[in-house]
């Protein structure tokens, strides 16, 4: 635990002392302060992300290894599973992951100011929002049969994953109390734990998996008792963790997680709108698609780009939490020239790496398919949506990370709004257009979007470009003081129970 809580003090400049920690960058003149910034800078923000991507495909590890398992049990089995989690889960996931991502702005501001004791609160009260959420979404679960037929799909295929989506209901109400602990964590860069409970729970969830579908023989029913299961698991061990290893941040259940709600559930909620409008914007893509002629095709061939997007997701979704967390400490402690300098040191590596992906798709189009399919008629449709791929890939490697900065100054608000006008006054529309009117199919449909995307990127980039980070600090500050309010500062343990 020694590595965990040196990790916990928010990552300042290599060698300093105390008197030094609280300073900010220089300016930078020179390339010699270019390197050392860039340096420093990259240390900082891999020390943090690689631990969360390994969380991220842990969890993307458990949903699969749940679809593996089921789909020995039959096919109409492990459609039903992958429609239950693709379409409803991924519903609630986004939606979810939304509302908790308020507590990154909130956590990493305060933990960079040194209001480390507000934490627990800010937890509390998402725990508490979030759990009301749960019960707002739960019709989406009890009605899923309903829901996935007027979607169009099949009877039989519907009934199932209605029935598999009821079961699961416990894992919803588990992701209340799973986010809020997570950027709790993130927000004190304590990610190395994170990252080796999802490797636990996802070993244990094999066995679970083996025992009550192949041991106790429960089919369809024991694949949702272990989904449930681990889930909970991953949940217990970390407020475990929380209360035995971060005495700092969590001093007990506080009334205070009852003050401030409306203006907690107000930022939750732009955080929630922000990040929805991202993920439903890409889904739209598949169930538009199913609509299109030969459609098994488009939506096969689509399929498979969308598997090596998300893969790719999972590193700058680690990223996004990442420049989270840096932004929100360096605005904390009042380090504008800290915030500005870690923004564009990450912009450029994810830009860097969104090339290098965007290269190999291009340079192995005709061949990459053959990892998912044997069918030549895919295989070719995939050569011909490739490029898109490629434009996709390389979008996908700046937007993340400038939402983890939306996140982390708290312009969850603003963000929505462009997200909105971006994807779905624009994007979406000129999609349909070229796909349907101009008779130009899949390609017309990604093509379009990709531009609501690119003009989205574009808009995010301006913003950042005329970013006054001096203002930010100073909004933060006040964040703070309004947030916390003096007399908690002062006396943080006199409210607590």
């Amino acid at each position: 635990m020694a590595a965990e809580e040196a990790a916990a003090v928010p990552l300042l400049t290599e060698n300093t002392g105390p008197e030094e920690e609280d300073k900010d960058y220089e300016a930078v003149v020179s390339v010699r302060d270019v390197r050392n910034v860039f340096w420093k800078e990259s240390v900082k923000l891999w020390t943090i992300a690689g631990p969360i991507i390994c969380t991220i495909v842990c969890n993307y590890g458990i949903n699969s290894l749940t679809n593996i398992f089921v789909g020995h049990i039959g096919e109409l089995q492990l459609s039903a599973v992958t429609i239950s989690l693709s379409v409803i889960g991924t519903f609630s996931f986004g939606f979810m992951l939304g509302m908790g991502s308020a507590l990154e702005t909130l956590c990493g501001q305060a933990f960079g100011a040194g209001q480390v004791h507000m934490l627990g609160i800010y937890m509390q009260r998402s725990w508490l929002i979030l759990l009301v959420s749960c019960f707002f979404l739960l019709p989406f679960y009890i009605f899923a049969a309903p829901i996935l037929k007027i979607l169009g799909q099949a009877d039989d295929v519907a009934d199932l994953a209605g029935k598999f989506t009821i079961l699961v209901i416990p894992q919803l109400f588990s992701l209340a109390v799973n986010f809020p602990t997570q950027k709790f964590l993130q927000a004190q860069s304590k990610v190395n734990a994170l990252a080796w409970i999802g490797f636990v729970a996802m070993v244990l969830h094999v066995g679970l998996l083996w025992l009550f579908i192949y041991f106790f023989n429960w089919g369809l029913t024991g694949a949702a008792v272990a989904f449930d299961l681990t889930s909970w698991l991953i949940v217990i061990a970390q407020v475990v963790y929380v209360i035995c290893w971060c005495n700092e941040g969590w001093s007990g259940f506080s009334m205070l997680a009852f003050k401030e709600l409306w203006a907690f559930v107000r930022l939750s909620l732009a955080s929630a709108v922000m990040l929805c409008l991202e993920i439903w914007y890409l889904m739209s893509v598949i169930v538009l698609t199913g609509h299109l002629k030969n459609a098994v095709i488009a939506v096969d061939s689509l399929s498979v780009c969308m598997n090596l997007n998300g893969w790719e997701a999972m590193l700058f979704i680690g990223i996004n939490a990442a420049i989270s967390v840096r932004v929100s400490n360096e605005l904390g402690m009042g380090r504008p020239l800290g915030a500005k300098y870690s923004v564009y040191v990450t912009v450029f590596q994810s830009l860097l790496i969104g090339i290098f992906f965007a290269v190999v798709i291009l340079l192995t189009k005709d061949d990459f398919s053959v990892i998912f399919t044997n069918s030549k008629e895919v295989q070719e449709a995939v050569s011909r949506l490739a490029y898109l791929l490629g434009i996709t890939m390389l979008l996908n490697s700046v937007q993340p990370v400038i939402s983890g900065v939306a996140i982390g100054g708290g312009w969850q608000a603003l963000v929505a709004y462009i997200n909105l006008g971006c994807y779905y006054i624009f994007g979406l529309p000129l999609g349909v257009l070229l796909g349907y009117t101009a008779g130009l199919g899949v390609i017309g449909l990604w093509g379009g979007m990709i531009c609501g995307t690119a003009l989205q990127t574009l808009l995010l980039l301006i913003v950042l470009y005329k970013t006054n980070w001096n203002k930010e600090v100073e909004q933060t500050t006040e964040r703070m003081r309004l947030w916390a309010g003096q007399d908690v500062i002062e006396k943080p343990a006199d409210q607590h129970i």
